[in-house]
């Protein structure tokens, strides 16, 4: 790969790479799970990478378990995120000082702010507007009405994956490159590190349904549990809750089991009537 005023020039084997990558980029939700939600799919597209970068079979195994985390955004966006965790790789796999916990603060802090792009744009409205063209065409008896939605939706939605995964890994060479002349790196994987908790944290508090809604009636005056403890911490049940099963994962729990659990703690609370 060699670098012209600033514009990346990939070599046959990288843009290889990228095309592979943008093809796996499709299965990020075929296995999604309430565990890890696309992780699998996002380590099936991270393979090609791997295999490129590391050719020890112990880095290899090292940088799949990598990837195998919770990880979840709109598809469409992942060409982006995916293009430069490849990046990334490869910095890794060159420079033996390279902090690999940096590419996982990556991913968290950008899965979600690209979720929140991706799903206005393409969920809310692109695909509500190639739909209305589809069934508007479809009830004149126009055979091409399905055609015509799927043109509209996937065309500039394959247009944004494929040269997402290349400008992505793109611009994630020429970012290494000036944060290890400048000797930021450290400071940046601080700084994703702690948007990435601060998304985790979001996604705890916004995501995690736990609610008392037992009320009780004490000399003529009705309280609901839920509302005194959101007069101390709103949703503080939910975070509680996120990290018992936090500390119960590190333990070494099955998920598994734990949703089991959980189930049979929802049915119990409910039965006793306290949500």
């Amino acid at each position: 790969m060699t670098e012209v005023k600033n514009k990346v020039e990939l070599s046959p084997e990288e843009k290889k790479m990228c095309t592979s990558l943008y093809w796996r980029t499709m299965t990020l939700s075929c296995s999604w799970n309430y565990e890890t939600q696309q992780a699998l799919g996002f380590t099936y597209a991270m393979i090609p990478v791997i295999k490129t970068f590391y050719k020890d079979p112990e880095k290899q195994k090292e940088a799949l378990a990598r990837h195998n985390e919770l990880f979840n955004t709109t598809p469409t966006m992942g060409g982006i995120i995916t293009g430069l965790v490849a990046s990334m790789e490869k910095e890794a796999s060159q420079n033996e000082n390279f902090d690999t916990a940096s590419i996982s603060a990556l991913k968290l802090s950008l899965m979600g702010p690209f979720a929140g792009i991706g799903d206005s744009i393409f969920w809310g409205t692109l695909r509500v507007i190639s739909l209305g063209v589809g069934i508007a065409l479809a009830a004149t008896g126009n055979l091409f009405g399905l055609v015509i939605h799927l043109l509209i939706y996937n065309i500039p939605a394959h247009f944004l994956r494929y040269n997402g995964v290349f400008k992505g890994y793109e611009l994630g060479q020429n970012f290494m490159k000036r944060l290890s002349e400048n000797g930021l790196f450290s400071s940046v994987t601080r700084f994703a590190g702690i948007i990435g908790m601060t998304t985790v944290g979001a996604m705890a508090s916004t995501m995690t349904n736990f609610r008392l809604d037992k009320a009780f009636t004490i000399n003529g005056t009705s309280f609901v549990l839920q509302s005194i403890v959101d007069s101390v911490c709103p949703t503080a049940l939910g975070l509680l809750l996120t990290y018992w099963c936090f500390r119960q994962l590190k333990k070494g729990t099955n998920p598994s089991l734990l949703m089991v659990i959980l189930l049979i703690f929802g049915i119990v609370l409910k039965m006793v009537g306290l949500v």
